[in-house]
């Protein structure tokens, strides 16, 4: 008898726990319209994290498709995740009700053209969704691809020159123009953050990076 009460309270735990995963991916949600911008994230940091990232090479065997990983998700009232990281990366930003950005400016992250027309920027998947697609996301539900695909932490407004040389590039291959060490920081905080992997070259150049930056 005693036995099967321990199985139980087991099987009730571990219920427990899933229902808890459940809520935190749902709740702790980083689309969310009043969510406070990204705070940047330093060097230092990033170091403390870098040693949990798991080396493994790219998965070039999974597909990648654009339409598997939904964007821009809606946020009521006309608003959608582009409309909103808009709003939070711009300066003196006016939105009409249909929530579309009418005037404001833009600096682009990645080479410092400031841009006064929304339609001129791009927004940036700081880690590319097809560098995710080969980064150990196999078992990703389409719920899980959309909550990146949509993640105001890893949106970035840039110019379209930048975004397009950048293409879905890492950090072995591409690194912008400016602020190289918060680039590097930030993409170190996302691979974490979803537990993605990295590849042996793309961890090198993120360590070379790093290893120069002011604490």
């Amino acid at each position: 008898m005693a036995s099967k009460r321990a199985r139980g309270s087991t099987v009730v735990s571990l219920i427990v726990l899933a229902v808890a995963a459940v809520i935190w991916w749902f709740t702790d949600d980083p689309t969310s319209a009043d969510s406070a911008a990204p705070a940047p994230v330093t060097a230092s940091e990033a170091l403390t994290t870098f040693d949990s990232l798991t080396v493994a090479p790219e998965d070039t065997g999974y597909p990648y498709d654009r339409d598997d990983w939904p964007h821009w998700s809606s946020h009521g009232d006309g608003c959608n995740t582009r409309e909103i990281a808009l709003q939070r990366q711009g300066s003196d930003v006016v939105t009409d009700e249909k929530c579309r950005a009418v005037s404001g400016s833009w600096r682009s992250s990645y080479d410092g053209v400031v841009m006064a027309d929304a339609g001129d920027a791009d927004l940036d998947h700081l880690v590319p969704l097809a560098e995710a697609a080969r980064s150990g996301v196999r078992g990703w539900t389409e719920e899980q691809r959309e909550a990146f695909a949509n993640d105001l932490d890893q949106l970035v407004v840039v110019t379209a020159r930048s975004n397009r040389q950048k293409g879905d590039q890492d950090p072995a291959s591409w690194l912008p123009d400016e602020d190289r060490c918060g680039y590097a920081a930030r993409w170190v905080a996302v691979k974490a953050k979803y537990s993605l992997t990295v590849d042996q070259d793309e961890r090198d150049a993120l360590r070379a990076v790093l290893s120069h930056c002011p604490a």
